[in-house]
């Protein structure tokens, strides 16, 4: 069904499903009841300033053994927080965090990771788009670890326009490789990439971790995803700003993830700024934990697109809230929810309440077929409500929903929606129990022009 240019006003009496009950709660009571479990991580009061580990703020020292000895220093002390005076501090290799420790940047404070991939070396267990296996280490890496923070004013730079971001054009027989030995179950520990291969690391990945907090940080160039949070529970993300233009550099991506606060956000992305993820197809769905309880409000969308859901979910997503955001420059899509029959999972319960966007490609896009493959795994798709959204221009389509002949997209409810112009209003295949409450598409429409009426003699 295709409308063209035109205004659209539906009414609907289904007004106690718009306001997205869930077993027997509303959609505020269901929120409230997750943020009662997402609380700051209890961070050690011992204090650690990095130059007294050798490190210099001159743009020239390689400072990664002070990182080194300072996080010692914290283990030893069953916990602390590393001070990062003002200054660009070079960091040839990895950062391994571990439990109960801090990194305090202050404003003025820049790290600059270097650019030879031997300093990631020893590979170690991370995941790349869906599939576990073992890469060049994250430049800031924690794995199984909890009560851990990244925070200050202070910049993190993964420098990878001049390092791994360069390997996008060489990725995609290790690429292949990967989702092969996903869909064939080789075992984990014979998965080995690093050396000899090309998949780049993400900036910061949070592995198996719980009680963590990113706040106030510059996060820019980042060799690929920015922040990974993997199989990872109870995360704050606050007051962030992104600046990150290379490919695949989504802000966040919680994947296998729970309990996830984010908000006060500026988002500025080559890619996605928040994309929930949760495993890759036959992996995934043996893996069963789903990404859920997410909430993102008050941040502004700039870059790719604004929430995204998929395409990695086969082990479901579910129980995602995005309030009160607005946007800090283009999108090219505002909501995009996407899955194959590659995937299998589900996408269900998903909230979208007043949130503003300003022209985007598509406004609002959900589907089931994402670059038009795979089988024998169809996603369920249900239980999707926006109220209140607004859009300044949709210059492709507003409001698209392709479901999947034997898996259809259900229960999508509309309402207040606003669309000032757009090319295509409304294209839905293979859905049903779409539900419309005040959704204009176009110029609105008011009272009726009186008849242009000539007597006759």
């Amino acid at each position: 069904m295709k409308f063209y240019n035109i205004a659209i006003l539906f009414v609907s009496c289904f007004v106690a499903c718009i306001n997205g009950r869930s077993q027997g709660l509303t959609r505020t009571e269901k929120r409230d009841e997750i943020l009662k479990n997402i609380v700051p991580p209890k961070l050690s009061p011992n204090t650690f300033r990095l130059t007294d580990f050798g490190a210099r703020g001159d743009s020239m020292t390689n400072c990664k053994p002070a990182f080194d000895k300072a996080i010692a220093a914290c283990k030893k002390k069953g916990g602390g927080r590393i001070m990062v005076p003002s200054g660009i501090y070079i960091v040839n290799g990895p950062i391994h965090m571990v439990s109960n420790t801090a990194i305090d940047l202050a404003k003025g404070a820049k790290l600059v990771f270097g650019t030879n991939p031997d300093h990631y070396l020893p590979a170690v267990p991370t995941s790349w788009e869906g599939t576990f296996l073992y890469n060049y280490s994250p430049l800031i890496y924690a794995y199984q670890a909890e009560n851990i923070a990244i925070t200050g004013e202070g910049t993190i730079d993964g420098n990878g326009k001049e390092g791994f971001a360069k390997w996008y054009d060489l990725q995609k027989p290790d690429q292949q490789l990967s989702r092969e030995m996903n869909h064939s179950g080789v075992p984990v520990s014979q998965r080995q990439f690093g050396k000899g291969h090309y998949l780049r690391p993400q900036l910061i990945q949070f592995f198996e971790c719980k009680n963590i907090l990113v706040e106030g940080v510059t996060i820019q160039n980042s060799p690929f995803w920015t922040v990974h949070f993997l199989k990872s529970e109870n995360i704050i993300a606050r007051k962030v700003k992104f600046n990150a233009f290379n490919k695949n550099n989504d802000g966040f991506d919680p994947e296998y993830s729970r309990n996830i606060l984010i908000e006060d956000i500026d988002f500025n992305n080559a890619d996605d700024n928040v994309a929930v993820k949760a495993g890759r197809d036959q992996e995934g769905r043996l893996t069963a934990i789903p990404s859920e309880n997410i909430i993102i409000r008050n941040s502004r969308f700039k870059g790719l697109h604004g929430l995204v859901i998929g395409s990695e979910m086969s082990a479901g997503v579910q129980n995602v809230f995005v309030e009160n955001c607005t946007y800090g420059g283009y999108c090219k899509r505002g909501i995009y929810l996407k899955s194959n029959p590659d995937r299998g999972g589900f996408i269900r319960d998903i909230y979208v309440n007043d949130v503003t966007f300003g022209e985007v490609e598509d406004a609002v896009f959900i589907t089931s077929f994402y670059h038009g493959e795979g089988k024998g795994y169809e996603t369920d798709i249900r239980n999707v409500y926006l109220d209140n959204v607004k859009f300044t221009t949709a210059t492709n389509a507003g409001l698209v929903i392709q479901g999947y002949p034997t898996k259809k997209v259900s229960n999508i409810q509309f309402s207040n929606i606003k669309i000032d112009s757009c090319g295509t209003a409304i294209s839905f295949t293979n859905a049903e129990q779409v539900i419309f409450s005040n959704v204009v598409i176009g110029k609105e429409i008011t009272v009726p022009s009186a008849a242009n009426h000539t007597p006759s003699h």
